[in-house]
């Protein structure tokens, strides 16, 4: 075992001249749990922010230009949650249209693998964050999941966080 990037990340190093040994005693198959990345550069968080129109929360920035975070996993409550770079972020946004007419202020973070999006609105400061379907109508339809960006990244770093699906 290795640590790689955060503290948490800890990675299987198998030498090449024993990988052909390590493949053979493999039994059953390989379930990911989860994918980590490295810091987000600057650059990236400008080309999302100017195609949204609107800068993302700093605790959003803070935790992707970190050593270390999430991508996408399961987390010891038992949800998988996805999230976005900032390109990703950019282009689930701008799929809703140019710009989101009924969801003005949006900026998609991530998913749960479904049509359900994790979404910011950046209508407000801080930006509360919330679930969106895709086939969502408005603002109205959105269930808030956290007041605010860094309760949510929180729930994600301690494995609690629960999609709600209904308003709380």
């Amino acid at each position: 075992m290795h640590q790689a990037g955060g503290r948490y990340v800890l990675e299987h190093w198998i030498p090449a001249e024993d990988l052909g040994s390590f493949n053979a005693h493999i039994v059953g198959g390989i379930k990911v749990v989860a994918e980590y990345r490295g810091p987000v550069p600057d650059a990236d968080f400008a080309a999302a922010e100017a195609a949204l129109g609107r800068e993302l929360p700093a605790a959003w920035r803070e935790y992707l230009q970190g050593a270390s975070w999430l991508r996408q996993g399961w987390l010891d409550s038992g949800a998988f949650v996805t999230l976005y770079p900032p390109a990703g972020t950019g282009e689930a946004t701008q799929a809703w249209g140019e710009p989101p007419t009924r969801h003005p202020g949006v900026a998609i973070i991530g998913g749960n693998g479904t049509g359900e999006r994790v979404a910011l609105d950046l209508r407000s400061n801080p930006a509360p964050v919330v679930l969106v379907n895709t086939a969502s109508a408005g603002w109205t339809d959105a269930i808030l999941q956290f007041d605010n960006v860094t309760a949510f990244l929180d729930a994600i770093e301690n494995g609690s966080f629960t999609f709600a699906f209904e308003p709380r």
